[in-house]
Formats: C-alpha cells, sequence, structure tokens
C-alpha cells in the first residue's frame, strides 16, 4: 500500500490490476481483546491480497473465500460475516480466547470516482495530510455508504442504527533538538509507540545514521532554520534536548506561535523561569509560556538517559490522551 494507514487510494500502484476490490473489516469480537477491532484486509477481484496487513490466522482464507462470492454476485455490496473461533484459533489472530468475530465486506469499484468507500477513505487521507485525526463511519445495518469525518465531530451521540466507527489518527512526529544519549533512546523507544522521530542538530559528527538509526529523519544544520521549516501541527510534538540558549531560544520563538501539540524542554525549574523570562520580555504571553514543559518529562526519579527519555514519552503520551495539560 503506498499510504501508511492503509486507505483505498486507486491511483496506489498496488491496485493498479485490479478494477474492484472487497474490504475486510473486523467490527466485533464476543472474545479476547477489542485491540483487533478494526484490523483489516484488503482483497482484490484477482483474489490477491493486497497490501500487507490482513487479520490474520484462518480468517483470511475464509475473507478470501467471501469476497470471492461476492463479486460473483453482480448486484451484492456488502456482506457481514460471522466466523467462530475455537480458543487455538483466536490465540493465532491475537486475541486471548475463542468466541464469534463478525467481519464486514464491502465491495469498492476503484473505477467509480463517487463509491462511498472511495470518497471515505479519499476524505480521510486529506485530513490526515493535514494533522487532523479522522473517523470513517460505516452504517452496518443499513447498508448506507461509508463517510468520513473528523474524529472531533463524531461526539457522544448515539447514532440510529449500529455503525462501525473507525478513528484513525497520523502518528505523533517528535522533531528532537540535540543528538545526545537521550535522543537516542528516545528513537528507539518510539520506533515501540508508532512514532515517526526526526533528529535535529547543528553538529554532523553527533547527528548521524550510524548513532539513530531507528530515527525516521536525521537533519544537520541550524535547529532553528531546521524547525521553521518543518510543517507542524497538533500532532507534531518539538523537544529541545541540546541544553543550549543560543539554540533553544530561536527554536522556541517559532513553534510557540504554532499549533504543535507537545513543547518540551531539558532543563531545571531555574533554568525554564530564566527562559520565560526572557521570552516574556520580548512579548510572549503568559498563556504561550505556559505551553513549555519544562522541566521535561513526568518526574519518575530516574536519571539515565534511557529512564529521562522514557518519562519524557509518558509525559507526551499523557498530554496526548488528555490526562495532562
Amino acid at each position: 500500500m503506498g499510504n501508511k494507514y492503509g486507505l483505498i487510494d486507486p491511483a496506489d500502484p498496488a491496485f493498479r490490476d485490479e478494477s474492484e476490490v472487497a474490504l475486510a473489516t473486523l467490527v466485533s469480537a464476543t472474545a479476547g481483546s477489542s485491540k483487533k477491532i478494526g484490523a483489516k484486509m484488503i482483497v482484490g477481484r484477482s483474489g490477491r491480497i493486497i497490501g500487507g496487513v490482513t487479520i490474520g490466522g484462518c480468517v483470511d482464507a475464509q475473507v478470501v473465500e467471501a469476497a470471492d462470492a461476492l463479486f460473483d454476485k453482480d448486484d451484492a455490496e456488502r456482506r457481514l460475516l460471522s466466523i467462530s473461533l475455537d480458543d487455538d484459533e483466536a490465540w493465532e489472530i491475537g486475541l486471548t480466547c475463542g468466541g464469534t468475530l463478525e467481519v464486514l465486506l464491502t465491495r469498492v469499484d476503484l473505477g467509480a470516482t463517487d463509491d462511498s468507500t472511495v470518497v471515505a477513505h479519499r476524505e480521510a487521507m486529506e485530513l490526515l495530510s493535514a494533522g487532523e485525526s479522522a473517523a470513517i463511519v460505516t452504517p452496518i445495518d443499513s447498508g448506507a455508504g461509508a463517510y468520513a469525518v473528523p474524529t472531533d465531530e463524531i461526539g457522544d451521540t448515539s447514532p440510529s442504527e449500529r455503525t462501525f466507527i473507525d478513528r484513525i489518527a497520523p502518528p505523533l512526529t517528535l522533531v528532537i533538538v540535540g543528538a545526545g544519549q537521550i535522543a537516542m533512546s528516545l528513537t528507539r523507544m518510539a520506533r515501540e509507540l508508532d512514532m515517526r522521530t526526526v533528529i535535529v542538530d547543528g553538529r554532523d559528527r553527533y547527528a548521524t545514521r550510524e548513532r539513530f538509526p531507528e530515527a525516521d529523519d536525521v537533519l544537520v544544520g541550524m535547529p532553528s532554520e531546521i524547525v521553521a521549516a518543518i510543517d507542524a501541527n497538533r500532532r507534531t510534538a518539538v523537544l529541545l534536548l541540546a541544553h543550549d540558549y543560543k539554540y533553544e531560544l530561536p527554536v522556541l520563538r517559532d513553534i510557540l506561535r504554532k499549533p504543535v501539540g507537545y513543547i518540551g524542554m531539558l532543563g531545571s525549574k531555574k533554568r525554564g523561569a530564566a527562559m520565560r523570562d526572557l521570552l516574556h520580555d520580548e512579548g510572549f504571553t503568559d498563556e504561550e509560556l505556559a505551553r513549555v514543559h519544562t522541566p521535561i518529562g513526568l518526574d519518575l526519579g530516574g536519571k539515565a538517559p534511557a529512564e529521562v527519555a522514557l518519562s519524557i514519552l509518558s509525559e507526551i503520551v499523557a498530554v496526548y490522551s488528555g490526562k495532562r495539560a
């Protein structure tokens, strides 16, 4: 798949030889972990599985068979597949015990620009590209077409019929200024959390691929210029780890008035207060300056680089989950 969200894009070369595909989505499970809900696979009319993602185990074979049957019926657009699993089969796909799964199969016409799934996925991609979370809403009972909205528009209201809501968030991007030991630990841990990492440093001996093999980008140059050129949004977290005012203040002057979701600076409370005083004298408001988390990270008591990295990531997770301002 050409996009990291696994959404259907008819222009994607992965779909080049297919006129139609069946989108299979796990919409309910009576047993096991709910983390599998939303798992997907895409089956082409040719019978091949498109992309590297599947639901898993014996379910995949049943989905392929059901997709073939769906294509054979000219007037069939959707089917809700019920699959019973014993404990061993459930364990194979990541569930903790046996039960019944429901997999929604939706037929998608890749050549029809008004196909509701194609339209919904395209609109979701536009939201995600803008740094917003998207929700694809699929009515199940009526067979009405799917549609996409920003996640915050879902609200708390109950739909009039059974629906499946697939919430998709763009990955968090950590822009890390300062290529030290803490940054090295951050890139390793962040990958486990599906976060992107961008290392920024003016020292080419420190900001290297050898030291940061798991970073998504390693950028060498003036940090303030590099960070200013990054297309920041609320899914961007900026971490100032250089412990040097001449690098950090120019970055702060730029990002304090951008819609980034998290700003953190390494240092003591005294150092953080001095930085705020300097920027306050330059005209930044108390509300703007309060966005900077310094000392950075939750107070977990650790001092080693990996422990500090863990505290930073813990605070970032808390902020984005709404558990911390």
